[in-house]
């Protein structure tokens, strides 16, 4: 499919195929749409006139995080939709920094919802996928029909930055380091299986750091290879995006960020009618869930399912059960 875009199309390099043959729990076919020159991916599966699930990922995922909540909104009738931001996952990649910015990745989000015509949403969004997604709400509520908010968050003046997310920006610019060392000794999937709690930094990037391979468990393995997948052989180039998106948090850059436009976005959605439903993992010190929680009562209609043992990217390791919190709430 085809989106008009008439603006020059950037420098960008393409992930071989070849690199997502291998995933494990990830058999989905894959679907582009034409963005400028530039292909976006995406993830589209079950009835094609069934209700649709919109899943947005964030940083430094891609459709991949979504594989369980896909498989179990499927099985219930859904359309699945999980794209992957443009420089993620199997979307062309571009080389440009300064390319990258918030209103830009919500603008790509648009088009696919525009050019797939998709309506009767049903939209999952966590971290970035919190901005660039609730952003598709407040522009088009008539396509939305219930949102399930996870581990994310919207820019407002009285937001609270955690030591965990200054520390993620510090750790991603220039000296830090993740920006010294992803590529090279480790790459993202690595941080993955830290962030998944697969393994703990002693096992997965020490030996990395000292120039060793990391012993891991083999669903550990596969799951850092999947993460790898989008990236690896690229360079470093290939990683500008996942670059960016620390450095475009508004705390850091109120422009790139969108810092404005969320701040709106954040009192529309508050004031939404739609159905709410906050799936939050508490094991996380980015968006701990005393922030969830308040969140959550500025929406007084919302809904509140929380798992103990589930940290910030909870579609990865509890999939199974955010998709069946979700369908629980919607068949109540």
């Amino acid at each position: 499919m085809t989106f008009t875009d008439t603006s020059v199309t950037p420098r960008f390099v393409r992930t071989p195929d070849a690199n997502f043959d291998e995933l494990v729990d990830f058999g989905f076919a894959p679907h582009y749409l034409d963005i400028g020159g530039l292909r976006m991916h995406y993830v589209d599966e079950g009835p094609a006139d069934g209700p649709v699930a919109l899943m947005i990922h964030g940083m430094p995922t891609w459709s991949y995080l979504y594989r369980k909540v896909i498989v179990a909104m499927r099985d219930a009738g859904y359309r699945c939709i999980a794209p992957d931001h443009i420089g993620f996952g199997r979307s062309g990649k571009v080389t440009d920094p300064s390319w990258y910015d918030i209103a830009r990745h919500t603008a790509n989000l648009t088009a696919l919802v525009q050019v797939l015509e998709l309506r009767d949403i049903t939209l999952f969004v966590q971290d970035w996928g919190g901005p660039i997604g609730l952003a598709q709400v407040v522009a088009m509520p008539e396509r939305f029909s219930r949102l399930v908010i996870m581990n994310t968050w919207l820019h407002h003046d009285s937001y609270e930055y955690t030591p965990a997310i200054r520390n993620w920006i510090a750790q991603n610019e220039p000296g830090g380091l993740f920006r010294d060392n992803v590529p090279g000794r480790f790459g993202w999937g690595t941080l993955m299986v830290v962030g998944t709690r697969r393994a703990d930094p002693q096992q997965a990037l020490f030996p990395a750091l000292q120039g060793e391979a990391a012993v891991l468990p083999p669903d550990a393995d596969a799951v850092r290879a999947a993460y790898d997948a989008p990236f690896a052989g690229l360079g470093d180039s290939g990683v500008t995006g996942p670059r960016q998106f620390p450095l475009s948090i508004p705390v850091h850059d109120h422009a790139r960020g969108n810092g404005d436009a969320q701040a709106r976005h954040f009192n529309a959605i508050n004031a939404t009618s739609l159905p709410v439903h906050f799936v939050w993992g508490l094991a996380d010190d980015v968006f701990p869930g005393t922030w969830g929680r308040r969140w959550h009562e500025l929406i007084p209609h919302s809904t509140w399912d929380a798992f103990d043992d589930a940290a910030h990217f909870l579609q990865d390791t509890h999939g199974d059960r955010v998709a069946q919190a979700v369908l629980d709430r919607v068949g109540a």
